[in-house]
């Protein structure tokens, strides 16, 4: 499975950038992909976190849901700059992450940092320093919504 997915998108992306499509491209893209496959099985560095295609269709609530966060900070950031007072707040947390692959940390790590006014600044381990603009993001934040929903997008629960 691991393996024949990885085949498959390589074959796609080689479709997409290759733009030939004869009788004598297509047979070399098919063995080119193989080749990289079979190479990258024997030196053993093909592995479910480098390519985790099994939270294929966990992405389909997850992103959505992250496109949404990301639109409601955009929203509060604008507010924030437009104002005259610039009511900012910066604040620094440690906020713990409740993951437990190196895929799920950092997911949640990249959802922090994705997410306007908020920034990943250090992780250590399950613990992650971050910086917010304002008090209540950071808040926010250490209510701990967005670390559910990725480990709920890691486990599948």
């Amino acid at each position: 499975m691991l393996y024949g997915s990885i085949g498959l998108v390589l074959f796609c992306f080689w479709l997409v950038l290759s733009g030939h499509y004869t009788i004598i491209t297509v047979p070399a893209g098919v063995l080119s992909v193989i080749g990289v496959v079979a190479l990258s099985r024997r030196m053993g560095i093909a592995d479910e976190e480098g390519h985790p295609i099994h939270l294929l269709p966990r992405t389909l609530t997850y992103w959505p849901w992250l496109a949404i966060e990301i639109g409601k900070s955009t929203w509060d950031v604008t507010k924030i700059i437009l104002n005259p007072k610039l009511p900012i707040s910066p604040t620094l947390i440690r906020v713990r992450a409740s993951q437990r692959t190196a895929v799920g940390i950092a997911t949640y790590a990249n959802a922090i940092t994705l997410t306007p006014g908020t920034i990943t600044a250090r992780v250590s381990g399950h613990e992650f320093l971050v910086h917010a603009v304002t008090r209540s993001g950071a808040e926010d934040l250490a209510e701990g919504v967005m670390d559910r929903r990725v480990k709920k997008f890691e486990a599948g629960k």
